[in-house]
């Protein structure tokens, strides 16, 4: 009878089995197609539309425009590791020691609601799907890679340990 250490080492997680599946290699499209997207935007009709902006929405469409650049470009190299791996071109493994380069994090919008709402169309079109894109890779990338990072200590621990140490030593605050 196999033991329950043998049988864990040979199951795949849901993120595995996702990350492996059409809907990974339907999720890759989507971003770099939207990469594409932004980089044809940005580099045609945005610039020039940029230019007509008064100042205050000029340095907000600047803002946005480079966030939502760099927002791509970690997406884009996650998506780019992550096919490396179902391709059988590195491990998960190696793929969780190189993830540290990608810096992949969630970045909000740059601007408040209201000057956002006064940026082009196109523009806040690409930062809202990029943003819906984030999320999703942000949720996979925790789906595959959470064993791979130490957990957190849960709150209740630390107030546990704090309670000890007021036990210890009586009459002393800090």
């Amino acid at each position: 009878m196999q033991n329950l250490t043998d049988h864990r080492s040979n199951t795949i997680s849901f993120g595995q089995k996702l990350a492996m599946s059409e809907a990974f290699k339907a999720l890759f499209r989507e971003g770099m197609v939207l990469v594409e997207e932004a980089a044809a935007y940005l580099d045609g009709d945005g610039r020039a539309q940029s230019k007509t902006l008064p100042r205050a929405e000029a340095l907000a469409y600047a803002s946005e425009s480079m966030r939502l650049t760099t927002r791509l470009m970690q997406l884009a190299s996650w998506l780019l590791l992550q096919r490396a791996v179902n391709e059988g071109e590195m491990t998960q493994s190696q793929a969780a020691r190189e993830k540290h380069k990608v810096r992949l994090s969630r970045q909000d919008m740059a601007t408040d609601a209201a000057m956002f709402a006064r940026l082009p169309d196109v523009l806040r079109d690409l930062v809202i799907q990029s943003l819906r894109l984030q999320d999703r890779i942000v949720h996979l990338d925790q789906l595959l890679y959470a064993a791979e990072e130490p957990a957190p200590v849960p709150p209740m621990a630390i107030e546990a340990h704090f309670a000890r140490l007021r036990a210890a030593f009586p009459g002393q605050t800090a």
